[in-house]
């Protein structure tokens, strides 16, 4: 699929085990499938936006509407790259990259998630690796920034892994209830100390524009 006018589908991310790309319909569909299949334990909420309360088709719908919806309303001053993860070819989880006023603040914000059956493989990590080297290497950012419950380990250790620091707490609503959230932030020198995985990039000169980079 080479589509003249959004080429944002030309771009690839790639570690020894992952490809990072814009899912066409097809793997959006799948996308949409994983997401279905769940990505976290019924007893679990991991999201300040709980969209995984709804029914497996829901949820489904609800991803694959969003990632259109991040294309639709795409503009350079305010971005949301939604990534289809593939591992041995197969979809197995979304990373976020997400902007606003990028070419003033130089800085982005991530997010993601992975289907269960996919979990405590160390992919969590990977993936956010190749975001970070989008947007540092790729991109120029001088800062990324990510938060995570105080009860989430998981995603915690990732960023810690990735060299993130604390950068103070912030209260959030989540069904009613509230929630601590720590924010976390890595500068680009120390993401420089860093970093291990090995990422290449390729598309990215045809559609840095679009980024405001």
């Amino acid at each position: 699929m080479k589509p003249q006018h959004w080429p944002l589908y030309g771009l690839r991310i790639r570690t020894p085990r992952l490809e990072l790309r814009v899912p066409d319909l097809e793997l959006l569909d799948e996308l949409a499938s994983v997401a279905a299949d769940g990505v976290h334990a019924p007893d679990a909420m991991p999201f300040t936006v709980p969209w995984t309360d709804c029914p497996p088709a829901e949820r489904g719908r609800a991803v694959f509407q969003h990632v259109l919806s991040s294309i639709a309303n795409w503009s350079a001053r305010e971005w949301s790259l939604s990534l289809a993860v593939l591992h041995e070819g197969r979809v197995v989880g979304r990373q976020d990259v997400t902007a606003k006023d990028f070419p003033v603040t130089r800085e982005v914000k991530t997010g993601s998630w992975l289907g269960l059956a996919h979990q405590g493989r160390g992919i969590g990590t990977e993936m956010r690796a190749a975001a970070l080297h989008l947007a540092f290497a790729g991109l120029g950012a001088g800062a990324a920034v990510s938060s995570a419950m105080t009860d989430n380990p998981r995603s915690l250790g990732v960023s810690r892994r990735l060299g993130y620091l604390p950068d103070g707490l912030t209260i959030a609503a989540l069904r009613g209830e509230r929630v601590t959230l720590q924010q976390l932030r890595l500068e680009r020198a120390r993401w420089e100390e860093h970093r291990s995985a090995e990422v290449t990039v390729e598309g990215l000169d045809g559609c840095r524009a679009m980024f405001g980079a």
